[in-house]
């Protein structure tokens, strides 16, 4: 049931009850009901307006998609990337096969092939293919 909705079934049990409009106690109950009314119309608007933004963000994500495509081209994988020398340091995350907790190395102690486990002393070795241990 939408807040409209739950307003117009609040009213109808006025009506129902009956209240003298003249009273204080009516025209505080109508009043409350015209302001929540209101409030209803104001709510299904700002859904109606976020509906509407989220389509527009989605346009603009997917133009945005469409620009990067061309910029960057649509075949790079994450490869080539990779190749790529922009003077940071990579970084792997290794688990130690004796005490399974993982470690952060980089490239440097990775090209060195071993390395003792900080966490329980065995000696961890890499291969070159991606990083991981062998042991």
């Amino acid at each position: 049931m939408t807040s409209a909705e739950k307003v117009a079934y609040l009213k109808g049990l006025m009506e129902g009850m009956e209240l003298n409009q003249e009273s204080g106690e009516g025209k505080l109950f109508a009043i409350i009901a015209e302001i929540l009314g209101e409030m209803a119309e104001d709510i299904e608007d700002i859904e109606s307006d976020l509906y509407d933004l989220s389509e527009d963000v989605d346009a603009i994500s997917d133009d945005l998609s469409d620009v990067e495509d061309m910029v960057c081209g649509e075949n790079e994988d994450e490869d080539d990337l990779e190749d790529e020398d922009d003077g940071e340091p990579q970084f792997f995350e290794v688990t130690c096969p004796a005490c399974e907790k993982t470690i952060t190395v980089d490239e440097d102690v990775i090209e060195l092939g071993s390395i003792q486990c900080p966490n329980c002393g065995e000696m961890m070795e890499f291969d070159f293919d991606g990083g991981d241990e062998e042991n």
